[in-house]
């Protein structure tokens, strides 16, 4: 009860009409108040932001974002989202800024301020274990973490593609699309001071223009298949709207999620017949605590599904599987072997998680600081990592 209304006070600081101030003092008084200081130390380059800090940046964000009359024309939920990543869009630049050459830089600070915002509204806020907290969380967390492709979409190797594969996402979370994602950067370009601002502007509007054209702007655009649509993204040479011969033999199913969502009771509900690769049963047939090395772990599960993959059996892959390169690696096996590979991305409510890990008991249970460490780390999957992909709040 207390995120939630942690969460609905978070709302109400979210301006309601054009001419309502943003009330800067209520929401230096939420529970965000230290990232706010923390982005208030933290410096920027003059040359792209001769206003200073991020924090003076990020106030000059929101102040712009509500004199744009496309701000206002979206629905009250949209606002309150836009208006959120633009209040967290930078915060990645806390831990990634530092000086290079002589000048401050901040590499990789859209994808960690997506991480960080994640864990925020997971743990603070309460924004886990269904679908309309779901959507709402990973709505804030794609903006900020997309948040400066528009400005720099013609440096993209194929700009097309990559306005496809971001505006793909708005199919798990509804709320998201590349006209909302240019909107903030929009506002992002003009709440700073550069002598670059007007062409920074014509790139962002270029950028809506290109989603407009392909079809995606304010939606996820369509594909003759799920095959074609994964071989497109996948860097395949083909139109989006070309349709390919499916030589797929059957269906992996690769299950994701943190420790204590349910995955064990989700495969007994939806696929009891089929086989799984289960990382837990291993560990428990092989004496192995969670805390200790998964080499041998990983390289039983591997051995015992590439013999499935050879006799053409579809089966579970049953383990966390909580960031891209750990899905890409699986993914990529199981195509290597023409299977398709649907990934299912699990979640709860966090103190659901914690409650279900303790009842583990034993080896089976994962030390909290571990989960938490985990939750730091977790990028759900993308609707462009698979032919299909699923996200279920349990």
């Amino acid at each position: 009860m207390i995120l939630q209304a942690n969460w609905k006070h978070l709302l109400s600081l979210v301006p309601e009409s054009p001419e309502q101030e943003i009330d800067w003092d209520g929401l230096e008084r939420t529970e965000l108040r230290k990232l706010f200081e923390q982005m208030a130390e933290t410096p920027q380059n003059p040359v792209w932001h001769g206003e200073g800090d991020v924090w003076t940046h990020t106030k000059m964000v929101c102040e712009e974002l509500i004199k744009m009359p496309a701000f206002w024309q979206q629905e009250r939920n949209h606002q309150q989202e836009v208006f959120l990543a633009c209040l967290l869009h930078d915060i990645g630049k806390i831990p990634c800024t530092r000086m290079e050459d002589g000048n401050w830089t901040s590499p990789n600070h859209t994808s960690t301020g997506a991480k960080m915002a994640r864990e925020w509204l997971w743990t603070v806020y309460g924004l886990s274990g269904t679908k309309e907290m779901q959507n709402i969380r990973e709505t804030i967390c794609f903006l900020i973490r997309y948040h400066s492709v528009p400005l720099h979409i013609l440096e993209q190797s194929n700009p097309e593609r990559k306005i496809w594969k971001i505006a793909s996402n708005g199919e798990l979370a509804a709320d998201f699309s590349m006209e909302r994602l240019c909107m903030l950067e929009e506002a992002d370009v003009r709440g700073r001071i550069s002598s670059t601002k007007q062409e920074s502007l014509d790139m962002v509007h270029l950028c809506a223009e290109m989603a407009e054209e392909a079809g995606c702007l304010k939606g996820v655009g369509t594909f003759s298949s799920s095959f074609s649509r994964h071989a497109y993204f996948s860097g395949k040479n083909i139109l989006p709207e070309q349709e390919l011969y499916n030589d797929t033999w059957g269906e992996v199913i690769l299950l994701s999620g943190l420790p204590g969502t349910g995955k064990d009771t989700w495969i007994m509900q939806n696929h009891p017949d089929l086989p799984v690769v289960s990382l837990d049963a291993l560990r428990r047939s092989m004496g192995v605590s969670p805390k200790e090395n998964q080499g041998a772990v990983a390289q039983a599960a591997q051995e015992l599904a590439k013999g499935y993959l050879r006799n053409h059996q579809s089966f579970i892959w049953n383990a966390t599987n909580l960031t891209p390169q750990m899905r890409g690696k699986l993914v990529g096996l199981f195509q290597q072997y023409e299977a398709s590979v649907r990934i299912i991305f699990l979640e709860t409510g966090y103190e659901e998680g914690l409650s279900r890990n303790r009842s583990r008991g034993g080896k089976a249970e994962v030390p909290e600081s571990v989960i938490r460490k985990m939750l730091k780390n977790l990028v759900p999957p993308e609707r462009f990592e698979a032919q299909e992909v699923e996200w279920h709040g349990i």
